[in-house]
């Protein structure tokens, strides 16, 4: 495909406004663009918001001849086999049963019942770094802390195999730095390890997810733990690595802005929701990293051909969600390369959307709203006391620490 000058992908990392820019002319030059990725071949990315819309609500996307291992899924790193067992690779009618249940058991109720509890642990943490003292480490003593604490209650594990937890996720989502045997070994502790509890929750039921899957029945019909175990494994995996990651960065964010901070220090309850979607869509690009284009959500395969904003996506071809590109669509996000606490219309798709919405979405908005808020509010002086680090190691490229002071 030959492309417009300076609508290159993928392309960077560059400046973060450069990058917008760029995103502004690769969309107004075309809705997706074909990618060869370093595993699984060929993907078709889609840059366009209404467009990614269009095809993350269309069944004829599907995921099975991933799960199946018909074909390779196209990544920038060799798809993890356990992931291909899990919901997100489940198509109808399997996983609208499975995710039936699960919404019953991760509710918006159920995630509102959870606020008072998350507001009491974030104030103990800030509570234990205000009594240390000096420079603190933000990820390690607050960002990371914080979501394992609420998908441990959540899911009702003890909180005293958080740091299990961390080392299992990490696992997971490493690219380098372990090999496939310590990989594997990891997985088979968690799977045993869950296992184990959801068989004393079905004995000995409690107020949690675990237990609550465990005797969810739809039409008298009871998950087996084969169905459970996939669910719990990608709420752990995904529950709080990336939550961790966007609070991390919202307050990398706003310790970089003083104008949006000194407005968020207004009324951090009142603009706690607008800055947790703002940090969801733009966080990463006004924390003062480069930025660059060329990731995607977990694709899918057209089942025919399929026309999406005019462009013909052929039966057996993949396709992804450009996350980063669609929350920086001109056409439906007003001045996308700024940041803006205060912003009320923000269609981004990190959390992508329709059949695929995020399960833990409410639960992961409920905590960065409520990270952000009461670190604020207790600590309104703090700042930046040394350079943030990051994980290259990880796909994801988490921020490992943050050191802080006030």
């Amino acid at each position: 495909m030959t492309t417009t000058p300076g609508t290159e992908y993928p392309f960077g990392p560059v400046p973060a406004a450069e990058a917008v820019e760029h995103f502004g002319r690769l969309i107004a030059d075309r809705p997706m663009t074909k990618v060869t990725m370093p595993h699984g071949g060929d993907v078709w990315l889609v840059h366009r918001n209404r467009a990614a819309r269009e095809v993350l609500s269309d069944r004829r996307f599907v995921r099975e001849p991933f799960r199946t291992g018909e074909r390779a899924v196209p990544f920038f790193v060799p798809f993890p086999d356990f992931l291909l067992g899990t919901l997100q690779f489940e198509d109808p009618p399997q996983h609208t049963r499975l995710r039936k249940l699960v919404q019953k058991a991760i509710s918006p109720k159920r995630v509102r019942e959870m606020r008072g509890s998350a507001v009491a642990f974030a104030n103990e943490l800030i509570d234990g770094m205000v009594a240390r003292g000096g420079v603190r480490d933000l990820v390690r003593e607050y960002a990371l802390a914080l979501p394992i604490e609420m998908l441990s209650s959540l899911l009702g594990v003890p909180s005293s195999d958080r740091e299990t937890f961390e080392r299992w996720s990490s696992s997971t989502l490493a690219v380098a730095g372990k090999s496939e045997e310590e990989v594997a070994t990891d997985m088979a502790e968690l799977a045993a390890y869950m296992t184990d509890l959801i068989a004393r929750r079905r004995e000995d039921p409690r107020e949690d997810l675990l237990s609550a899957l465990a005797h969810a029945r739809d039409r008298d019909e009871t998950l087996t733990d084969a169905e459970i175990l996939p669910i719990a494994f990608i709420l752990i995996v995904g529950g709080f690595d990336n939550t961790a990651t966007f609070l991390s960065t919202g307050v990398l964010a706003l310790l970089r802005s003083d104008e949006q901070r000194a407005v968020f220090l207004t009324d951090p309850d009142g603009l706690a929701a607008t800055a947790a979607e703002e940090v969801l869509r733009h966080g990463g690009f006004a924390t003062g990293r480069p930025a660059g284009g060329g990731g995607g959500l977990v694709p899918f395969v057209a089942t025919e051909d399929v026309v999406v904003d005019g462009q013909l996506i052929a039966a057996g071809e993949a396709v992804s969600i450009d996350l980063v590109a669609a929350g920086h669509d001109p056409s439906v996000v007003v001045e996308p390369g700024s940041f803006d606490v205060t912003r009320t219309d923000n269609p981004h798709l990190t959390l992508s959307h329709g059949l695929h919405h995020c399960l833990g979405a409410p639960l992961a908005r409920m905590e960065l709203q409520v990270g952000l808020a009461e670190l604020f509010k207790r600590l309104p002086g703090l700042k930046l006391a040394g350079e943030p680090v990051f994980n290259h190691d990880v796909l994801t490229q988490p921020m490992t620490s943050l050191p802080v002071s006030w």
